[in-house]
């Protein structure tokens, strides 16, 4: 299974992104989910497909949350999320 998937980032909130199959575009996302969203500005267009590799999303998930939702919401990362993916160097 493959899935020709459109990425918006959110104008409103740093680091959240919504995946959506490019055919549909926004128009399964809920609206209370757009408002909360902000303005979407279109990010890239990816081949999402099993074994392709994702920066902060497992590509299974994102797949299945498309099929059956229509979209995929990717979250700004938590505190503790920056904190592994930047790696401190130093002892506190």
């Amino acid at each position: 299974m493959r899935i020709l998937c459109q990425v918006y980032k959110s104008e409103k909130n740093t680091e959240m992104y919504l995946y959506v199959e490019k055919d549909n575009g926004l128009q399964d996302v809920p609206q209370s989910l757009m408002k909360r969203f902000g303005e979407a500005r279109e990010l890239m267009v990816l081949l999402l497909q099993p074994g392709k590799k994702l920066a902060r999303a497992n590509v299974v998930e994102v797949m299945r949350e498309i099929t059956q939702k229509g979209f995929y919401l990717q979250m700004p990362p938590t505190a503790a999320q920056l904190y592994q993916r930047e790696g401190s160097g130093h002892d506190v």
